[in-house]
């Protein structure tokens, strides 16, 4: 990846040139920074023009992002909030002889039971683990139903931790990739985002014939899209 600089007014852009297809921005609110993914062939100029036309749009995000408090990184210790299934839950941390495992208890718990002297990364890996297991139990469902509705094949599916995006598509492996935090999220989000990458099936880019699928599968893909990106501090373009 080759890096390079750019500055709009007050707004310094990072442009990533990367083996992508099309021009891809992103707003990052946990370091203020804003990203823009360039494929090797498109012109600095191009570039240019492309962040201008898009100025005001960062500048919206960057005020909104500045003026929300942070959230404080997740220590993994008792009492503390954690989100499964759309659902708030309070952490109770438990100390014990026997490999580590997480339970919900009485619709209000998340029970995690960790060796004694566990630090904060090891109960996070706990709890990632914890959390993959359940979206793997449920994404099934999900595709086979969205499978028969849109009338295309999802030939294999993946979960993955990624910072920047809540999926991908593979168009031509047919393969979709899933943002691990989806396992905190609402089945609504879930679906979205199931729909919103089985869509590029149909077609690639984020064009008027893209966002006319969008609204004849889900009209309330915008509302949930708002929703995903207020959770995220992420906003992508």
């Amino acid at each position: 990846m080759i890096t390079q600089q750019l500055r709009l007014d007050d707004v310094s852009i990072d442009v990533v040139r990367k083996r992508v297809k099309y021009l891809r921005l992103c707003v990052c609110a946990s370091t203020g920074r804003v990203r823009l993914s360039a494929p090797h062939r498109v012109e600095m100029e191009a570039v240019r023009d492309f962040a201008a036309s898009k100025l005001d749009w960062i500048k919206k995000h960057l005020a909104r992002f500045s003026s929300q408090v942070r959230a404080k990184p997740s220590e993994y210790v008792s009492l503390e909030e954690h989100y499964f299934n759309g659902r708030s839950y309070l952490l109770n941390v438990v100390e014990h002889r026997a490999a580590p495992k997480v339970t919900l208890r009485d619709d209000a718990y998340i029970d995690l039971y960790v060796r004694a002297g566990s630090t904060p990364e090891q109960r996070k890996a706990v709890m990632a683990q914890w959390y993959r297991r359940q979206l793997e139990a449920r994404l099934p469902t999900v595709i086979e139903k969205w499978q028969e509705i849109i009338g295309v094949e999802v030939k294999e599916w993946r979960i993955r931790q990624m910072k920047t995006r809540w999926g991908t598509c593979a168009i031509r492996a047919q393969r979709i990739w899933i943002n691990l935090e989806f396992a905190k999220k609402p089945e609504h989000c879930l679906e979205y985002i199931v729909v919103h990458e089985m869509v590029h099936l149909l077609e690639r880019k984020h064009n008027d014939r893209y966002r006319a699928y969008m609204d004849r599968f889900l009209p309330q893909w915008r509302t949930y899209k708002e929703e995903l990106n207020r959770q995220a501090g992420l906003i992508q373009g």
